[in-house]
């Protein structure tokens, strides 16, 4: 391995235009999310006045606010932040598939980093576990993948 070309982006948020697209849906999950991935936004050299926080009903909601923000230019990255926990009937199927395709879609349509950190989980005590409890800060983790995604792809 030691002779192959690598690459990969740098974890520098400094310079970088991000904004956190937030489901008000199962919002005592999702706000965690939020602060988590600011912070660790920041304490990467991202600006605040570089981050914003936009609010969507819910997950199913998440695709065609992404796409209007990336079709806007104004950014170099997206985070979809949200929580769908399983209950008894297919829903969450249709709401978790929509939101991660409508998101990679997105993603691929406009060459621009969407992270996805929309937990999809069968409890409510898996959601808050992945949203600062014992398993971390899945919203930390997806605003760190789209700081490095948006580097690699600008050559840093």
């Amino acid at each position: 391995m030691n002779d192959i070309s690598q690459r990969s982006g740098s974890l520098d948020a400094s310079g970088l235009r991000i904004t956190l697209v937030a489901t008000r849906f199962n919002e005592a999950v999702v706000r965690p999310l939020v602060e988590g991935a600011g912070d660790a936004l920041l304490r990467h050299g991202a600006d605040a006045d570089a981050l914003e926080v936009v609010w969507v009903p819910g997950a199913f909601e998440l695709p065609v606010v992404l796409e209007h923000l990336a079709d806007g230019g104004q950014v170099d990255a997206l985070v979809a932040l949200g929580c769908v926990v399983r209950g008894d009937t297919p829903h969450f199927d249709y709401v978790a598939g929509e939101a991660a395709s409508g998101a990679a879609a997105v993603a691929r349509r406009h060459r621009l980093p969407v992270a996805f950190g929309v937990l999809t989980t069968d409890t409510w005590e898996q959601a808050v576990a992945r949203a600062g409890g014992k398993l971390g800060n899945k919203g930390a983790e997806a605003a760190l993948a789209a700081v490095e995604t948006a580097n690699l792809l600008r050559g840093t």
